[in-house]
């Protein structure tokens, strides 16, 4: 599962995830993405889950970037326990994306292969997400 060698502290605050991605919100390595567009924590099983889906249907072909790690920590405090006492020992790690957001990119697939095996990867991922392609990618000359 994705999670952080180390981390500086082991129990941040929440923090608020509000307004728009500021970086990470363009296409950088591929020709085609996916786009975040709301706001959610995404934990490491989920992207792996959805990582797992794109290279199951691209069979092995192109290349995959995956553009969000799960790098904030996470605590829970166990069921039945009262209010106070301090707060809960950390349980995961989760990746904060706002609207925006560049989650996956590949690349060296056509064009209707990127766009399901992407498909297949936003059923995974529990935030509404847009396919988005390159501006200079020309789908009219890509078989030629």
């Amino acid at each position: 599962m994705l999670q952080p060698k180390k981390v500086k502290y082991r129990r941040p605050m929440k923090g608020r995830a509000k307004g728009l991605a500021q970086r990470g919100n363009q296409l950088a390595f591929g020709s085609f993405g996916i786009k975040s567009l709301g706001t959610i924590w995404l934990t490491g099983r989920q992207l792996e889950a959805a990582r797992v889906a794109v290279t199951r249907y691209m069979q092995r072909q192109g290349q995959v970037w995956l553009r969000v790690f799960p790098d904030k920590p996470i605590t829970k405090k166990p069921a039945d326990v009262r209010m106070g006492k301090g707060k809960g020992d950390p349980e995961g790690f989760v990746a904060p994306v706002t609207p925006g957001r560049i989650i996956f990119e590949i690349e060296g697939v056509n064009y209707e292969i990127a766009k399901e095996a992407l498909r297949l990867a936003a059923q995974k991922l529990p935030v509404v997400t847009k396919f988005v392609v390159r501006r200079d990618y020309d789908i009219k000359n890509e078989n030629a």
